[in-house]
């Protein structure tokens, strides 16, 4: 077998160049801060004229049982309340979270705050909060100057370990209605 260096030299060159770092320079990532609609704190005074609103319940579950009720499955949990009326903004007063024993746990609002019109926000419970219990709900209240549309309110609850993933929602349902039709 005859020595060909320049194989040889061609063959360490092609090892080395392998044996270099194949990192490549991250992409520019986009800003980790999330744009979220105009939302405003209002003050609502006596000259505020309430044409509708409305108290929401919104059955939320922090964990379900699996394996013969044996086993929790923990659940984070979304609130989303989205003002659905095309023209006109929504004040939403107050946010609470019960626990199964009709206990307060947060109260999410100090302050009223406005939602504008096709606008939404959402309020999140960390699945490893499991302080709500499996009959925990929200209680949402919300006023408007105008008749407007309903907004829409309801719960995304999702889990996964392992290979295990489930999710699925929980509408709010009406509960007081101003003014009282």
């Amino acid at each position: 077998m005859k020595p060909y260096p320049h194989i040889y030299l061609a063959i360490a060159i092609i090892f080395l160049a392998s044996c270099q770092s194949t990192k490549i320079p991250p992409k520019s990532q986009p800003d980790a801060t999330q744009t979220t609609p105009s939302q405003k704190i209002v003050t609502l005074d006596k000259n505020f004229k309430i044409a509708s609103g409305q108290t929401i319940y919104v059955p939320v579950y922090s964990h379900i049982y699996h394996h013969n009720r044996q086993e929790n499955f923990e659940l984070a949990v979304t609130l989303s309340i989205r003002n659905t009326d095309i023209n006109n903004p929504i004040i939403i007063t107050s946010v609470r979270y019960y626990n199964s024993d009709g206990k307060l746990v947060k109260q999410y609002l100090e302050r009223p705050i406005q939602l504008d019109a096709l606008a939404s926000t959402d309020f999140f419970i960390n699945r490893n909060d499991t302080s709500g219990g499996l009959g925990a709900n929200f209680i949402v209240e919300w006023v408007a100057q105008t008749k407007i549309s309903e907004p829409l309110v309801e719960a995304v609850m999702i889990g996964t370990d392992f290979q295990q993933g489930i999710s699925f929602i929980s509408p709010g349902k009406v509960i007081k209605k101003i003014p009282n039709l």
